[in-house]
C-alpha cells in the first residue's frame, strides 16, 4: 500500500530477477564480513594491523593491552552488532509488513517500552546491576508487552490498525511508569540513561549467548512470514479468500518480532531507528517482495549498526559516541534523501 496513490514508474517495478537478487544478497553477506573485520581492526585507540593479528591468533606473544582491547572489547561488540543488527533489521521489515505502515518499527508493539520498564523496575525493586540481568529483565518485559498488545488487538480482530493502536496505548502507559520511577530514584535514572542510549559496547559473550537463541528462532520465523506478507498486503478479506490463515500468520509475525526485537533491545538497549531505516533501503535494492525484503533488511541492519559503531569510535577519539546516537545522526539524513528521491511505499 503506497503512501500516496500513484502509478508505479518503470524504474520502481519489480523487474529484478532471482539471479540479481541472489547476487545482491551475496554482496550484503560479504559487506558484513568487511565491516566486521574493520570493527575489530579500528577503534578509539589505534592498533597496528600486526598488533591486531597477534592479539587474535597469537595471544601468547601479544601485549596484554592489545589482547584486552581486541579480544575483550572489540570482538564481543562486533559479534553483538551482527546479532542485534540481524534481529532489528528483520523485525523492522516484519513490523512494516504486518501493519502495512511505512513508518512502523519494532517499537510499535510496545517492545522497547516494555523492555525499558522492566529494566527500570528491576533496578528499583531488585537492585540489578549486571548487563546479563538487564538482558533477562529487558527480554521478559518485551515479551510481556508484546503479548499484551496482541491480546488487546485480538479482542477486535487483530487487524493492522488495532495492533498499532494497542501498541501506542500500551507504550504510553509503560513510559509513564518508567518516568515515574526514574524521577523518584536516582539509581534507576542512572541505569535507564545508560541502557536507553542504545549501544553494543560493554557487553560480554554472556549477553550474546543469552540473546542468540531467541534471535535465531526469530529469524527462522521471519523468513517464513515473508512468504505470506505479499498476500497479506492485499487485505485480510482477499488473503482469506486465497486460503491464508490471517490470524495465525499475524500471530506468528508478532511472535517473530517479539523474539527479534525483544532480544536485541534487551541486549543493547533501544536502537529504534535501525528498524525503520533498513527495510526502506532493502526495498530500494530488491523491490516490494517480502520474501527478499526480510533477509535484505536483516543483513543491512547488521552492516549499518557495525558501520555506525566504527564511526562513533573514530569521530570522538579518545572517547566514543554510542552506536544508537551515531545511527540517528548518519541514518536520518540518508532516509530523508531516500524519501526525496522516491516516495516511500510499503
Amino acid at each position: 500500500m503506497s503512501v500516496v496513490d500513484r502509478p508505479v514508474e518503470p524504474a520502481e517495478a519489480d523487474v529484478r530477477g532471482s539471479g540479481s537478487r541472489v547476487a545482491i544478497l551475496v554482496v550484503l553477506i560479504v559487506l558484513i564480513g568487511v565491516v566486521a573485520v574493520a570493527s575489530v581492526a579500528i577503534g578509539s585507540r589505534f592498533l597496528g594491523p600486526g598488533e591486531v593479528w597477534t592479539a587474535l591468533f597469537d595471544r601468547a606473544h601479544a601485549p596484554d593491552y592489545a589482547v584486552g582491547i581486541v579480544r575483550d572489547l572489540r570482538v564481543p561488540r562486533t559479534v553483538l552488532g551482527i546479532v542485534a543488527g540481524l534481529a532489528i533489521g528483520a523485525a523492522g521489515a516484519l513490523a512494516q509488513g504486518f501493519t502495512r505502515n511505512p513508518l512502523a518499527d519494532p517499537g510499535i508493539l510496545g517492545v522497547n517500552a516494555g523492555a525499558a520498564c522492566a529494566v527500570v523496575c528491576g533496578v528499583y525493586l531488585l537492585h540489578i546491576t549486571a548487563p546479563i540481568q538487564y538482558m533477562v529483565f529487558g527480554l521478559l518485559g518485551a515479551v510481556i508487552a508484546a503479548a499484551a498488545v496482541f491480546w488487546v488487538s485480538s479482542l477486535s480482530g487483530s487487524s493492522p490498525l488495532t495492533l498499532v493502536l494497542a501498541g501506542t496505548g500500551l507504550t504510553a502507559f509503560l513510559l509513564a511508569i518508567t518516568s515515574a520511577i526514574v524521577l523518584i530514584d536516582t539509581a534507576s535514572l542512572d541505569a535507564w540513561r545508560f541502557w536507553n542510549v542504545g549501544s553494543i559496547a560493554g557487553r560480554g559473550f554472556d549477553v550474546i549467548t543469552a540473546a542468540t537463541p531467541f534471535v535465531a528462532v526469530g529469524l527462522v520465523l521471519s523468513v517464513i512470514c515473508g512468504f505470506f506478507l505479499n498476500v497479506l498486503g492485499l487485505g485480510d478479506d482477499v488473503s482469506r479468500s486465497l486460503g491464508v490463515r490471517v490470524v495465525e500468520i499475524r500471530s506468528l509475525g508478532v511472535l517473530a518480532i517479539t523474539l527479534l526485537a525483544g532480544a536485541a533491545t534487551a541486549a543493547c538497549g533501544p536502537i529504534v531507528f535501525l528498524g525503520l531505516l533498513a527495510p526502506h533501503v532493502a526495498r530500494r535494492l530488491c523491490g516490494h517482495d517480502y520474501r527478499w525484503i526480510v533477509p535484505y533488511s536483516a543483513l543491512l541492519g547488521a552492516s549499518i549498526i557495525i558501520f555506525c559503531d566504527i564511526v562513533g569510535r573514530v569521530v570522538a577519539r579518545p572517547g566514543e559516541v554510542q552506536s544508537g546516537v551515531m545511527l540517528s545522526v548518519l541514518g536520518a539524513p540518508f532516509l530523508i534523501a531516500l524519501v526525496r528521491r522516491r516516495q516511500v511505499a510499503v
